[in-house]
């Protein structure tokens, strides 16, 4: 009885220890996969400024003018409360996922969207983000929906559990598919909890005003960036 349960013992520490072995070199490879796809997407970023500054160069050249793609992804941030605010803009608010103040979200520029966005224009203020504040406010920021619970994303796993089946699993891969508004912006886009942003330093300009005249309601296309950070 005593070999039997001494032998037994062995197996199972063995499988554990081969089961440990095996998730150690799958993190690994998951590892490898990851630094892959995160070089790959540098490239790709950077191939595609130098491809503008190039077409801008030439533009200036023949003496022309360079008129870049329009924006695909807009940041839409909240920046007032709930008074006198009327139903239907309220509504339209809850579809846009911006609930609270300083809530900021990503949205898909369509007319739809837009037209959306202008219904609530004097509660939000909106832009178009760059590469680098959509990747800064999701490292920083950035929580996932997981069985209904806000989820810090800390770890690519998170990610790789819910979006996994459209070969998104990893950080990097997320944020390419916002930035490049890809086949599944609206899957990874649902599965980003809108992000919780801080106000600025010394508060917002005039809210009952808009943006263009010194407020800070509205449209402020790339100047969102700024706001952002």
């Amino acid at each position: 009885g005593f070999q039997k349960k001494t032998s037994r013992d062995a197996k199972v520490a063995q499988a554990s220890a081969d089961a440990r072995a095996a998730a150690k070199t799958a993190r690994a490879e998951k590892r490898k996969v990851y630094l892959a796809n995160a070089e790959k997407y540098e490239k790709e970023y950077t191939a595609e400024e130098k491809r503008i500054i190039k077409a801008k160069r030439d533009a200036r050249a023949e003496g022309n003018y360079y008129v870049e793609a329009q924006p695909k992804v807009a940041l839409v941030i909240r920046i007032r409360g709930i008074n006198k605010i009327e139903p239907k803009a309220k509504k339209i608010l809850q579809l846009l996922r911006l609930r609270q103040l300083h809530n900021g979200v990503f949205v898909r520029l369509t007319k739809a969207t837009m037209n959306m966005v202008r219904r609530v224009e004097p509660w939000v203020t909106y832009g178009y983000p760059s590469r680098r504040t959509i990747s800064k406010l999701i490292y920083k920021r950035g929580s996932g929906k997981v069985q209904n619970r806000r989820i810090p994303l800390t770890d690519n796993i998170i990610v790789e559990e819910v979006l996994g089946k459209y070969g998104i699993t990893c950080v990097e891969d997320l944020i390419h598919e916002l930035v490049t508004c890809g086949p599944h912006f609206k899957q990874a886009n649902n599965f980003l909890w809108p992000l919780k942003l801080s106000s600025p330093k010394k508060g917002f300009e005039k809210k009952r005003h808009p943006y263009q005249n010194g407020g800070a309601w509205g449209k402020r296309e790339e100047k969102i960036n700024e706001l952002a950070q």
